[in-house]
């Protein structure tokens, strides 16, 4: 089988969230780093809510701090807009850099605002190097928070910049 074939079937069972399979390509010889049809890797293209096969490929040596080619988000990033705190834990746990920005000017930090993802807020706002970044539109996370309605999130972001 062509690395190419076994890349993309790496990228197929990690998008479906079949553990199993992940290891079994893996250990036979799955470019974990590698990139399928689509120009992905395994894990950027992880079920997210599937953290035990997020960890698998990042203990086997992924990336987590590629980017997606199109719009520039990592998988910290695609995690924390969909609130998938666990998955962030592991991403961090396995050297994500949470102050990388996409073509937005969004860090993780400013989608988990956006969307309402508090327990990922609080995950990533003591490994975010400047929670008062602005974004490309002049948002911090706090404003957003507040932009969008999310009044928990906006007190979190207020209480901790206050406490430090």
């Amino acid at each position: 089988m062509d690395d190419k074939s076994l890349t993309d079937k790496l990228c197929n069972a990690s998008a479906s969230g079949k553990l199993s399979e992940v290891l079994a390509l893996l250990q036979n010889g799955a470019d974990v780093n590698g990139f399928n049809t689509y120009k992905r890797t395994a894990l950027q293209v992880v079920m997210l809510g599937s953290t035990l096969v997020a960890e698998a490929l990042l203990d086997a040596g992924a990336n987590p701090n590629l980017r997606d080619p199109t719009c520039g988000l990592t998988v910290t990033h695609d995690a924390a807009r969909e609130g998938f705190v666990d998955t962030v834990r592991v991403l961090i746990s396995h050297g994500a850099d949470v102050n990388l920005v996409d073509k937005q000017g969004n860090m993780p930090l400013h989608l988990a605002a956006r969307e309402g993802h508090l327990q990922v807020v609080q995950v990533l706002i003591g490994p975010t190097a400047d929670p008062q970044r602005a974004n490309g539109q002049g948002y911090t996370a706090e404003q957003l928070a507040l932009h969008f309605g999310r009044m928990d999130i906006a007190r979190y972001i207020d209480d901790h910049l206050n406490s430090r």
